[in-house]
C-alpha cells in the first residue's frame, strides 16, 4: 500500500511542477499579446496619417500612380505572396489554418506564384501544399526584430518588381480577435493601382484647413509609398505574431484545466487509498485484540 501511494504522491508533485510551468508560459503568451497589440494600435493613426498625406497628394496631382496595374496578357502575371507562420512549439493548428487559407485564396487568383514563407514551420506546410517557394524568412521574437524582417522582404519584393517578376504582392497572416482567438486574413499589398488611388483621394480631410504638399510633389509622394508599404508588413507581422501568442495562450489554458482534472483524480485516488490503507491498520488492531481477548 505505502509503494502505491508514494507512486501517486510523486504523480501529484509532478503534475503540481507542470502546472507552475504551464502558468508560467499562460503569463508569458498574455504579456507578449499586450506588447504587440500596443503596437499595432500604436501604427493604427500612423498608418492613417500616412493614408491622409497620400490621398492629399493625388488630388493635388494627376499623376499615375508610380506603380501600376499590369497590362499583360491575362493569367501572364506573377503573383507574389508573403505568408507570416510560426517557428514556436505549443501553438496548436496556427501554421496549417494560415497556410490552407493562402492555398485556397492563391488558387482562385490568375497567373505565376511565388511565395516568400515567414517561418521554417509554414514553410513546410505550404511546400506540401505544391506551392512554389521562392524564400524563407526567420520569425522575429520581438517588436524590435519586426524592422529588419520588413527591410528583408521590401528588398527581395522591390528587386522582383524592378525584373518584372511580381505584378502583385499579397500578405497573407493570422490576424488576432478578442481573447486567445485568431482569424486568418489576406491583404493586397501591391499594385498601387487607380482603385487604391481613388480610395485615398476620397478619405476625407479632418479638419477644415486644407493640406498642401511642400518640397516637390513626387518626392513626398515616393517617401509616403515607402511608409505605406513599410507600416503595411510591419502591422502584418505584429499582428501574426499576436496571433501566434493568442494560439500559445487558448493551448495553455486547455493543459492548465486538463492538469487541474488530472489533479483532482489523482488527489482523490490517493485519499481514497490512504483512507483504506488505515481502515486496514485499524481493522487488523481490532481483530489482534479480540484475538486476544479471547485467549485470556
Amino acid at each position: 500500500m505505502s509503494n502505491t501511494t508514494a507512486d501517486l504522491r510523486r504523480k501529484i508533485d509532478g503534475a503540481g511542477d507542470l502546472q507552475s510551468v504551464v502558468r508560467t508560459m499562460k503569463a508569458v503568451a498574455a504579456s507578449s499579446i499586450g506588447q504587440y497589440e500596443k503596437s499595432v494600435s500604436a501604427l493604427g493613426d500612423y498608418y492613417h496619417a500616412i493614408e491622409l498625406g497620400l490621398g492629399a497628394c493625388f488630388r493635388e496631382s494627376a499623376q499615375a500612380p508610380l506603380i501600376a496595374e499590369p497590362k499583360g496578357k491575362a493569367g501572364g502575371s506573377t503573383i507574389g505572396a508573403v505568408v507570416f507562420g510560426s517557428d514556436q512549439g505549443l501553438v496548436g493548428q496556427f501554421n496549417d489554418v494560415v497556410a490552407d487559407f493562402a492555398v485556397k485564396t492563391l488558387k482562385d487568383l490568375h497567373g505565376k506564384v511565388e511565395v516568400w514563407a515567414v517561418g521554417e514551420r509554414v514553410h513546410e506546410a505550404l511546400s506540401g501544399a505544391g506551392l512554389p517557394l521562392v524564400g524563407l524568412f526567420g520569425v522575429p521574437n520581438s517588436v524590435n526584430a519586426i524592422t529588419p524582417l520588413v527591410g528583408q522582404i521590401l528588398v527581395e519584393t522591390e528587386a522582383r518588381q524592378q525584373h518584372g517578376e511580381a505584378t502583385e504582392l499579397h500578405l497573407f497572416y493570422n490576424r488576432h480577435v478578442s481573447g486567445a482567438g485568431y482569424t486568418p486574413f489576406s491583404q493586397r499589398l501591391l499594385p498601387l493601382d487607380e482603385t487604391w488611388r481613388s480610395k485615398l483621394i476620397k478619405l476625407p480631410w479632418p479638419t477644415h484647413s486644407l493640406p498642401e504638399v511642400l518640397g516637390g510633389g513626387i518626392k513626398t509622394l515616393r517617401a509616403l509609398i515607402r511608409e505605406y508599404l513599410f507600416v503595411s508588413l510591419f502591422r502584418a507581422c505584429a499582428e501574426s505574431l499576436a496571433s501566434e501568442n493568442a494560439s500559445r495562450l487558448a493551448a495553455m489554458q486547455r493543459a492548465d484545466k486538463n492538469i487541474d482534472d488530472l489533479l483532482e483524480t489523482l488527489n482523490a485516488t490517493f485519499h481514497r487509498l490512504r483512507q483504506s490503507g488505515i481502515d486496514e491498520e485499524l481493522f487488523d488492531v481490532v481483530s489482534g485484540f479480540e484475538a486476544l481477548n479471547q485467549k485470556e
